[in-house]
């Protein structure tokens, strides 16, 4: 799992709120994990994961998703399923308290790969999707990031936000005992993003693949250069057709992204469930958990470690 690239600055991460995103990667890893072990599939494990970040509010997604430049919350999510590459994903959407539900939704239950906005609204409705009034999604932390932004804004201020500012993104991969692979991938977006913008996330084979062949991918960071490059399904593709190993491929698209003017970092697994966790950044909100059923975490680049407590 991660929970976005960018993480805060050391000098605001203090002990109290370290442990806290610690113990927030530990549940939805946990939650997952649980689904996997009673036989249920990665697409199950990851949806589920996922939810529990964007009940989280110190995450950007669901609850704790940032504002837009207007002031209103637009949610974006994508579910892939590696087996038969089925997909779906919803983009630009106010009210769905779990995003990635209604994505999960469309997956399963729309023609459509991709819904967005009122459309997108209106077949949650449709559907049973659990909506909620926008206060359900106010943060002070997040208004105050966004009034910090605007001012700076207003007066032609230079851009020293650190990464996690900029950026945020929930997002999960696993393999299931069939050796069946998913990603799923929720965000908020970018603090003051234009309304209507819509990054990588929802965006198939930028943000969000999966393939039993390869591997599945969730990345997080400047949307609009993983777009640019089709970061995950770019590889997925070196894997395939250029037989290199996922921690090579994986590596050097992250390297890329940099050099393309990208941060940001991506989680993968491949089909023998090797994992890779690169980021180009200071940081990136990360778990695992494996057949030990031990949740592991880290933020900046030190080592995952367990989880105290979990």
């Amino acid at each position: 799992m991660h929970g976005g690239a960018g993480a805060l600055s050391p000098s605001r991460l203090n002990g109290q709120l370290e442990a806290a995103y610690r113990a927030g990667l530990a549940a939805a890893l946990t939650a997952g994990y649980r689904l996997l072990v009673a036989g249920g599939s990665a697409v199950d494990a990851v949806t589920q994961a996922v939810v529990v970040l964007e009940d989280n509010p110190l995450f950007n997604a669901g609850r704790g998703a940032v504002f837009t430049s207007a002031g209103e919350v637009q949610l974006d999510a994508a579910v892939m399923n590696g087996l038969d590459r089925c997909a779906g994903a919803v983009a630009a959407v106010v009210g769905p308290r779990n995003p990635v539900l209604a994505a999960r939704a469309v997956l399963e239950l729309s023609d459509a790969v991709l819904l967005v906005g009122e459309g997108a609204l209106s077949f949650c409705r449709a559907h049973g999707i659990a909506l909620e009034d926008p206060r359900y999604f106010y943060t002070e932390q997040r208004w105050e990031a966004l009034q910090r932004e605007l001012h700076r804004r207003r007066h032609g201020g230079r851009d020293d936000r650190d990464d996690a500012d900029r950026h945020g993104t929930v997002g999960a991969v696993a393999r299931d005992v069939r050796g069946n692979l998913a990603a799923a991938t929720s965000t908020g977006g970018i603090t003051a993003k234009a309304p209507g913008r819509v990054g990588d996330t929802p965006v198939f084979g930028a943000g969000t693949w999966a393939e039993n062949g390869t591997c599945a991918v969730s990345a997080t960071g400047t949307g609009e250069v993983f777009i640019r490059l089709g970061a995950a399904h770019e590889i997925a593709a070196r894997m395939r057709i250029g037989g290199q190993p996922l921690a090579q491929a994986a590596a050097d698209v992250v390297a890329e992204l940099q050099v393309a003017g990208g941060d940001g970092g991506l989680i993968a697994v491949d089909a023998a469930g090797a994992v890779v966790m690169p980021f180009n950044c200071q940081g990136m909100y990360r778990g695992q958990i494996g057949a030990d059923g031990v949740p592991r975490a880290a933020i900046y680049r030190e080592q995952l470690t367990v989880v105290n407590g979990a």
